[in-house]
């Protein structure tokens, strides 16, 4: 079971309803005193709850310095770096934000296609670096929130020149800060899988990272190496997204709760996207997750986790022990 409480004021997690959770997840810190966070799960307690808090009183206020360049990664392929940044760099747009979406992946490109845009890609970055075009024509402006704009660093099944790298990337990085249109909020830039040359040019411009990881062991151990190569790299701000959680295997003991995945790499927590059969049919449409009506609880979570984003902030995730259940009178008679 998962469920979603609307707060109108600001969240205050001793009025939040848990009438049997083993996991609580909240953007705030808890002050309670059945805080286990050692144990993984209880095996006597069959619940499993994920409760998230949304805030929609306020705009979220902007932390940091302009542009923010974040890389989103996760050193495996298929745990969802493309449809996160699609879904979080909208969701940005829509708290009306500029965004410039950068899609790394030379040979693999997918970002123009999970954002409906595949048939306006007329220009990459290649061609701008080669005195081809123009910056302004490369980026290709979402028709639906016009402050958010796509950049591909080339055409698929194409090779890059070998004068291509991490320095190129700064160029261009450079050139959206010093562009007439003015400097955009944030730059995301998906990162291809795999920690190659690839991997090394997309984080080369970025000082922030959002590791996206899934709950199996495959994707955790990526995690962790690609955590200890950001920040040798010298990033040292690293979020991490947790991908495709089912609390029906955490109920059952046969995945890992986000607690585990959280005390296992030791990083702060952007947000939990919960399994949802309707990112595929967004995916197949080109129309992000975080558009649809009525929202979807992925859509929900993505949006949250932009929030965050926006302030440097992070969510916790701790275990609460249920609550033993009150006796009357007439249980000794099996009441």
């Amino acid at each position: 079971m998962i469920s979603l409480q609307l707060l109108t004021s600001s969240p205050n997690p001793s009025s939040l309803h848990t009438s049997s959770p083993n996991v609580f997840i909240s953007p705030q810190p808890l002050n309670r005193k059945t805080l286990k966070p050692s144990k993984p799960y209880y095996k006597n307690k069959p619940y499993t709850t994920i409760q998230s808090v949304l805030q929609w009183n306020r705009k979220p206020q902007l932390a940091g310095e302009t542009p923010r360049v974040v890389v989103i990664t996760s050193g495996k392929g298929g745990v969802g770096k493309t449809t996160t940044t699609a879904n979080v760099g909208l969701s940005l747009a829509r708290l009306d934000f500029s965004v410039v979406a950068i899609d790394a992946d030379v040979g693999l490109r997918n970002l123009d296609l999970l954002l409906g845009l595949e048939n306006r890609v007329n220009y990459t970055a290649v061609e701008v670096l080669n005195g081809d075009c123009r910056l302004d024509q490369a980026l290709v402006r979402d028709k639906r929130w016009s402050n958010f704009e796509l950049l591909c660093i080339s055409k698929p099944r194409s090779k890059l020149p070998l004068g291509f790298g991490g320095k190129a990337l700064i160029w261009l990085v450079d050139a959206l800060k010093s562009r007439q249109e003015g400097c955009p909020d944030f730059i995301l830039i998906d990162c291809p899988a795999g920690i190659d040359a690839g991997f090394i040019t997309a984080i080369t411009p970025a000082n922030e990272a959002v590791i996206v990881t899934t709950p199996d062991i495959t994707s955790l151990r990526d995690a962790d190496r690609v955590t200890g190569l950001l920040e040798c790299d010298g990033i040292k701000d690293i979020k991490m997204i947790v991908n495709r959680v089912r609390t029906d295997l955490i109920r059952g003991e046969d995945m890992m709760s986000v607690l585990d995945i959280q005390e296992m790499l030791g990083l702060p927590l952007l947000g939990v996207i919960p399994e949802d059969a309707e990112v595929i049919r967004s995916t197949n449409r080109g129309y992000p997750l975080v558009l649809n009506k009525p929202p979807t609880l992925a859509g929900l979570a993505f949006e949250q986790a932009a929030w965050r984003l926006v302030e440097q902030d992070s969510m916790k995730a701790v275990m609460l022990e249920e609550e033993p259940k009150k006796r009357g009178f007439f249980s000794f008679f099996g009441g």
